[in-house]
């Protein structure tokens, strides 16, 4: 564990930016911008963080409101990333909290710069600047361009909610546009010349809705219709639909596509239409939560008065989220954790939007970063537990 004084001015430091975290926090909050849209909320950030010392790179791994702040000292050591999310929801702002997970980040890496400078630690710390969590997924392209590789060797990050927690299940997602091709005649004149693409779309639903009996109650299959027809008298040539699909493992979501094409084949079959199923390239694997961070952690957050169930309950409850940190988890020896900030309205929610906004989520939150902040000191300091964290990396996680 950490020594009281790293602890002090983990503390010290935390606090002593809490006015401006929160100033911070309100306007993104305030200002909801959506995914690769998040101008204002990128510009606060990265102009803080270069006020405060650290070297920043804007526009990276291709996105405009992606960013990375970096510190070193000078020393050869650990590299620790940290993620700030900043993207709100369509209609309800941020339903998610991710103006607290925007200055919890900025808030571990301001408490590591700290102990950095004082030469208590040495090597460096990230903030990553992670856009579009919640549409097209930008730590996704942090992995695949080795942008988050090449700046740390441990990723961590806190996510709110209505409780806390860190080995609770977020689910490895694929989504898939199907399109169906039919032929158009005169719905009343001559309806059997056409080919109805949206009787195939509709079949396709339905062969998804009986196939859930025969899945894992742990898998989500959902969907939106996208394009179903212009006029009621036209039989119509084309339809489309949007669909996630979700599971506990990359390996049972492999499967599971298979399911899913095969329902939406059929009803290319049934109907005579032509289809063309297309996945979408960003894959969002599960979340490999490193259970050296995690117990480390939730040891830090007991002191500071957070509750927690059993991990086995934790493994057990049955939670249908995902994101796209399980990817990273994936590349580093990673954690993500979950917090309570005094709320019962779930996430995704109106309700969560105002909780995000109270004074207590603040506190909570700060008092999160302070604990999280403590866990990436301890790696930093503690050989036997860096090398734990890496060799349970290493083992993997069963498919």
């Amino acid at each position: 564990m950490a020594s009281e004084e790293i602890k002090q001015i983990i503390d010290d430091t935390i606090n002593q930016y809490s006015d401006e975290l929160r100033s911070m926090s309100l306007d993104i909050h305030d200002h909801p911008e959506g995914g690769n849209k998040e101008y204002r909320a990128s510009k606060i950030l990265t102009e803080f963080l270069e006020k405060e010392g650290f070297k920043v790179t804007r526009g990276v791994v291709g996105l405009e409101t992606a960013f990375t702040a970096e510190y070193t000292n000078g020393e050869p050591g650990r590299r620790v990333g940290f993620c700030s999310e900043y993207d709100a929801l369509p209609g309800i702002g941020h339903g998610c909290g991710h103006n607290l997970i925007a200055i919890s980040g900025v808030a571990c890496a301001l408490a590591i710069k700290k102990l950095l400078v004082n030469r208590l630690l040495s090597g460096s710390v990230t903030l990553f600047g992670t856009p579009a969590e919640e549409t097209s997924n930008a730590k996704v392209k942090f992995v695949e361009t080795g942008e988050i590789q090449r700046l740390a060797d441990f990723a961590m990050m806190l996510h709110p909610g209505p409780a806390s927690g860190c080995f609770g299940n977020y689910l490895a997602l694929d989504s898939i546009t199907v399109e169906y091709f039919g032929r158009q005649s005169h719905a009343g004149a001559s309806p059997w010349d056409g080919i109805n693409a949206v009787d195939a779309l509709m079949q396709g639903f339905d062969n998804i809705g009986m196939m859930r009996q025969q899945t894992l109650p742990t898998n989500r299959i959902h969907g939106i219709i996208q394009k179903g027809g212009e006029s009621p008298n036209v039989i119509p040539n084309y339809a489309s639909a949007y669909f996630f699909a979700r599971s506990v493992t990359r390996g049972q979501l492999d499967y599971l596509k298979v399911q899913v094409e095969n329902c939406f084949k059929a009803a290319a079959i049934a109907s005579g239409c032509e289809i063309k199923m297309t996945w979408a390239p960003d894959r969002l694997d599960d979340v490999f939560t490193n259970e050296e961070f995690a117990y480390n952690w939730r040891e830090h957050m007991k002191k500071e008065g957070f509750s927690f169930v059993t991990r086995i309950e934790e493994e057990t409850s049955i939670f249908s989220g995902s994101t796209d940190m399980g990817n990273v988890t994936y590349a580093l020896p990673g954690i993500h954790a979950g917090y309570d900030i005094g709320t019962d309205a779930a996430n995704h929610t109106v309700e969560f939007t105002d909780a995000a906004a109270t004074s207590e989520a603040h506190e909570k939150t700060l008092a999160a970063s302070r604990c999280l902040a403590l866990t990436a000191a301890d790696v930093f300091q503690d050989d036997d537990l860096y090398n734990r964290a890496v060799a349970y990396f290493k083992k993997g996680k069963g498919q």
